[in-house]
């Protein structure tokens, strides 16, 4: 990770995932403990996909996802990185 989305994990994260969030996130996980979700993931997956598929589709169409396949690829599985308190991560040195 960048020392940028590091700096944005801390600045903007907080902004996103806080307690008006928890609610709905106890909503969700109910809803996968009780079989609503899997209940409607059978009637999906018997229905032929039709939302499912029509939400890939929505995604593959995201900005974000345009972007990415213009990005240049990066390596996989990139060499571990030890970095050091204090540390720019530029500076910091391959494990491997």
């Amino acid at each position: 990770m960048s020392d940028t989305a590091e700096y944005g994990d801390y600045v903007s994260g907080p902004r996103i995932i806080n307690g008006a969030v928890r609610p709905e996130m106890k909503k969700v996980l109910t809803e996968i403990q009780d079989g609503t979700f899997a209940a409607a993931w059978i009637a999906e997956t018997e229905a032929g996909q039709p939302n499912f598929k029509k939400m890939r589709e929505r995604g593959r169409d995201h900005q974000i996802e345009k972007c990415r396949r213009l990005a240049p690829r990066q390596d996989a599985f990139p060499q571990p990185v030890e970095v050091v308190d204090g540390q720019p991560q530029a500076a910091a040195k391959n494990k491997g």
